[in-house]
């Protein structure tokens, strides 16, 4: 099966903040399969470090103000075409991220408030109607994997 992940949670160095999310319970689970890894953030254009971004309402904005939504509309752009040409049959997004996060986001207003919301791709990939999982879903990803095999 060929799955897309979250580059930081493969360890790649994207995080806004030049580190990473390494999940080695994740990696040993995506062992035996294709992954295609992805980063809406640094596919738009922004660069690593950056600034901690969060979405308001239809925008996303920088924690020094500036207004990132292009580069995370034009990042969510690619990804969805990788997702399609490289045809992906599940993807696995990281938490909270306000690209990649799944259900549950921080608010908009830097204070570590979450609400009801996907990021940019999250939302993309529940629109295009693709199995899609946190990394914090890890039981869920084992089953759907033991189901679809």
């Amino acid at each position: 099966m060929k799955i897309a992940v979250s580059a930081c949670l493969l360890g790649h160095n994207v995080k806004y903040s030049g580190g990473n999310n390494r999940n080695e319970e994740l990696i040993d689970l995506l062992k035996d399969h294709e992954v295609v890894f992805l980063c809406p953030e640094t596919a738009g254009g922004l660069g690593v470090p950056r600034d901690a971004s969060e979405r308001q309402a239809d925008r996303v904005v920088s924690c020094t103000g500036k207004d990132v939504t292009a580069e995370y509309n034009r990042g969510t752009e690619l990804c969805m075409q990788e997702i399609i040409a490289e045809d992906v049959q599940l993807v696995i997004l990281k938490a909270r991220s306000p690209a990649c996060g799944k259900g549950r986001i921080y608010d908009g207003t830097f204070s570590h408030t979450l609400i009801e919301r996907d990021g940019t791709l999250a939302e993309a990939v529940r629109a295009a109607g693709l199995p899609f999982f946190s990394e914090e879903e890890i039981a869920d990803i084992k089953a759907y994997l033991c189901h679809t095999v």
